[in-house]
C-alpha cells in the first residue's frame, strides 16, 4: 500500500472533479490525503467526511469577479502577488507534514505549494492536470491573438507547476505535442465513478449551464429555440417558458445530461469532456476575457463535436443552427477517446508498480478518519 498525496486548485469544480474520479479509483488499494482550497474543498468536504480518505484545507490562488460577473484581472493579480508573498511559509508548513508521513507520490492539480516542498525533499511528484496543455500542445491551428494569449498564460502554467517527474494532460482534444517535450501523456479528462456508471439516452430536452451569471441576449435565444432548456447554474428561478431553472444538483444535472439532446454551456474542459463521453454534442460559450474557454471552444469546433459563439453576440439564429446540425456533430464525436482514467493509471503504474488492480471505483463509505486539518496560510 502506498501512501498518496493530492494538491488541487480550488477555483471551479474541474479540478476536484478530475482529483475525485483519481481518488475513487485509489483509495481501496492506497492511503490517500488531498489537500485542497476554496471551490474545491467546498466541493469534496461532504464527499469525504467520515471516510479513509484525508482531506486537508490549505490556502490557495483565487478569481476575483467584477458586478458584471467577468474576471476581475486587477484584483485577481494583486491577491496572486499576495499568495505568492505567503507561498514560503506554506511550502515549509508542508514539507514539515511530508517529513512526518513520508508519502511515497505527490500529485497535484494545477497548486504550486505541495510541488515545491515535494520537489525540496526528493519526492516524485506528477502533474495531472488540464492547464499544461499551454505548454506541451502544438497550438498552430489556432488564430494568431489566441496563440499569443497562450504563449502568456503558458508563464503562469510554469510559474505554478514545473519540475514534475511526468505530465499528463486531461483534455477532450489531442492536437499533436510540441516535439520538445518529454515525459508527456495525452489524455481524455477524468470521469466520475457515477459518470461511468450511467447509460446515456436521448430526449428532447437541452441541458444548459452557466457557473454565475447568463447576459440576456443568451437566454432569450434559448427561449426561442422551440425545445424545453434545462438550465443550472442561475439558482432556482419560477419556469419562464420553456426555460426550466434547476437548483444545482450534481445527480439531477448528471440525469438531464445523459438524457439529453445536446448541451449548451460554457466552455470548460470537463464538463465538455463529460458530455462528449456521453455523445452530446456541445454549444459553446466562452466566458468574457477568459482565454482559456476560447482556446477550448476554437477546438471543439475544429473537432467537429459542436460550435461556439461570442456569449455577447449569441442570437436565436447560433442556438437553432446548433440545434439544426446535431445529427452531423453526433457523428464526430470520439468517445472513445474521451475517458482519460485507465490511460491516467497506467502512468501511474510505472510509479508504484504495486497498483495492479486499483481501477476500480470504491465506496464512499470506506474507513473512518479523524478530522481534517488546515493550512490556511
Amino acid at each position: 500500500m502506498a501512501k498518496i498525496f493530492f494538491s488541487l486548485s480550488g477555483e471551479g469544480r474541474g479540478h476536484a472533479t478530475r482529483v475525485r474520479a483519481l481518488v475513487e479509483s485509489l483509495r481501496r488499494q492506497h492511503q490517500v490525503a488531498i489537500y485542497a482550497s476554496g471551490d474545491a474543498y467546498r466541493f469534496l468536504s461532504p464527499l469525504y467526511r467520515g471516510t479513509n480518505v484525508r482531506l486537508h484545507r490549505m490556502g490557495g490562488l483565487r478569481f476575483h469577479y467584477t458586478a458584471s460577473k467577468r474576471v476581475d484581472y486587477r484584483k485577481t493579480s494583486w491577491e496572486a502577488i499576495r499568495f505568492m508573498k505567503r507561498l514560503p511559509l506554506l511550502v515549509r508548513m508542508l514539507e514539515r507534514r511530508l517529513i512526518d508521513e513520508r508519502p511515497d507520490l505527490i500529485i497535484a492539480d494545477f497548486e504550486p505549494a505541495l510541488p515545491r516542498a515535494a520537489w525540496r525533499l526528493s519526492i516524485p511528484f506528477l502533474s495531472i492536470d488540464h492547464q499544461h496543455f499551454l505548454t506541451t500542445y502544438n497550438l498552430t491551428s489556432l488564430p494568431a491573438w489566441l496563440r499569443a494569449h497562450a504563449a502568456l498564460m503558458s508563464l503562469v502554467v510554469r510559474a505554478i507547476c514545473s519540475g514534475q517527474d511526468h505530465t499528463v494532460v486531461s483534455s477532450f482534444y489531442f492536437p499533436p505535442l510540441r516535439k520538445s517535450c518529454q515525459n508527456v501523456t495525452q489524455v481524455g479528462v477524468m470521469l466520475r465513478p457515477e459518470i461511468l456508471a450511467t447509460i446515456p439516452e436521448q430526449q428532447p430536452h437541452i441541458v444548459a449551464y452557466w457557473r454565475r451569471f447568463a447576459p440576456p441576449n443568451v437566454l432569450e435565444a434559448l427561449q426561442a429555440c422551440g425545445r424545453e432548456v434545462r438550465v443550472y447554474g442561475l439558482g432556482n428561478r419560477p419556469r419562464s417558458g420553456n426555460l426550466v431553472f434547476q437548483a444545482i444538483s450534481e445527480q439531477r444535472f448528471l440525469d438531464d445530461l445523459a438524457s439529453s439532446s445536446a448541451l449548451i454551456s460554457t466552455a470548460g474542459n470537463q464538463l465538455v469532456g463529460e458530455a462528449l463521453f456521453f455523445g452530446k454534442p456541445v454549444l459553446a460559450f466562452p466566458e468574457a476575457r477568459n482565454f482559456e474557454q476560447y482556446i477550448n471552444a476554437h477546438f471543439l469546433a475544429q473537432s467537429g463535436a459542436g460550435a461556439w459563439a461570442e456569449m455577447e453576440k449569441v442570437s436565436a439564429a447560433h442556438v437553432t443552427g446548433f440545434l439544426d446540425q446535431l445529427e452531423t456533430y453526433r457523428n464526430s464525436i470520439q468517445r472513445s477517446r474521451m475517458n482519460g482514467l485507465p490511460a491516467t493509471l497506467e502512468v501511474l503504474r510505472g510509479y508504484l508498480p504495486q497498483l495492479e488492480n486499483s481501477a476500480e471505483p470504491n465506496s464512499l463509505s470506506c474507513g473512518t478518519h479523524p478530522s481534517p486539518s488546515s493550512l490556511a496560510v
